[in-house]
């Protein structure tokens, strides 16, 4: 009996090493992968991006099979926290709307892409109207109430190893000054931590997320950065940007009218050089957004495409399209200029999709 005691005391034993070894191995990979990440190539799915009345639906695996298919390996999830809670109660959490997280978790590891959960609406912060009735910035109710938010993701995904899963905190943050944000950012990620200290996480820079963060690089957490320059392009006659119905029609490169040109070698000076100073500190870079409205003509909106992706291709980093399905999109984009081609229900830009797989 001594003997056997004695042999399940060394398995326990032997058995607590590995797992300790295992954590510090995840604990590394986190860390590693926030300093330099891969270069994941995919999409935005939308499905949560606005919370619906009736109840928003869960994120198709039809979706996650396609991007596979064809090639793909990244899916960032903008999601509103008005899906599972209300602005009275932003502490209460309804479970089915939370299942549909787990089913997009699952459809990662199944298809092998990877997912990354974002607010695109947190409490008291939204880039987008209507306003939240508390500011993240400055009420505690509502930082509090966000940590709560973040952490119990954290808790329920915890296990789930970091090259599957990752948390990128707020979209764009917006009018904001850069201490406000680093205290915001440093509190959350407190609190993603403290439930789970192997999650990467990702944060948005500044201005739109167009600006990189430098006070943050101490935290181990990577950064997102965008891709819609120029907005001429990106944002032709889009019905939410003021002023871009008498924007002249694009064309790339862009002349502007001050006789400028904007176009890749503007592009790689303004928008990746600045980035490639924050990665030279250890902090991972990914294009959380990019892509150019259904308005901007479809030759025009190619050729800029190549010129993004080179740039990214060059830099080693990858990329998520604003968005599968949608007027950005490579489905249902709505175009006037483009002759699709049926896919499974839904009209397929063969063209762009090309382009995509490319870059």
């Amino acid at each position: 009996m001594k003997r056997r005691a004695f042999l399940k005391t060394t398995a326990l034993s032997t058995a607590a090493l590995a797992s300790g070894h295992l954590f510090h191995a995840r604990a590394a990979t986190a860390k590693a992968l926030a300093a330099k990440l891969p270069r994941w190539r995919g999409f935005n799915l939308t499905e949560k991006f606005v919370a619906r009345p009736a109840g928003n639906p869960a994120f198709p695996d039809a979706d996650f099979a396609s991007l596979h298919e064809w090639g793909f390996d990244f899916v960032r999830l903008p999601m509103s926290y008005l899906c599972w809670s209300s602005h009275e109660d932003m502490r209460q959490m309804r479970e089915p709307q939370l299942k549909h997280l787990d089913e997009a978790v699952a459809s990662g590891q199944k298809h092998r892409i990877h997912v990354c959960f974002n607010f695109h609406r947190a409490p008291g912060y939204c880039v987008n109207p209507p306003a939240e009735p508390l500011n993240l910035w400055k009420d505690e109710e509502a930082l509090e109430a966000c940590a709560f938010q973040w952490s119990t993701l954290a808790r329920r995904f915890k296990g789930v190893p970091a090259e599957r899963l990752s948390f990128d905190l707020l979209n764009e943050p917006a009018n904001v000054s850069e201490a406000d944000y680093a205290r915001v950012v440093k509190q959350l990620v407190q609190a993603i931590r403290a439930e789970d200290p192997d999650r990467l996480i990702i944060a948005d820079g500044l201005q739109w997320g167009r600006e990189p963060v430098f006070s943050l690089v101490d935290l181990n957490i990577a950064q997102s950065t965008r891709g819609y320059e120029p907005m001429q392009i990106s944002h032709h006659n889009a019905n939410w940007v003021q002023g871009s119905d008498k924007w002249p029609t694009p064309t790339w490169p862009l002349k502007q009218w001050d006789g400028k040109i904007i176009d890749q070698a503007f592009l790689k000076k303004d928008r990746i050089e600045p980035w490639q100073k924050l990665e030279s500190k250890g902090v991972g870079v990914h294009v959380g957004e990019w892509g150019a409205h259904n308005r901007t003509p479809h030759d025009v909106t190619l050729a800029w495409m190549r010129d993004q992706l080179a740039l990214w291709r060059d830099a080693g980093w990858g990329w998520a399209l604003w968005n599968l399905r949608g007027s950005f999109g490579v489905l249902d984009s709505g175009r006037s200029d483009v002759q699709y081609e049926d896919f499974r229900g839904s009209k397929l830009d063969r063209k762009m999709l090309a382009v995509l797989q490319a870059g």
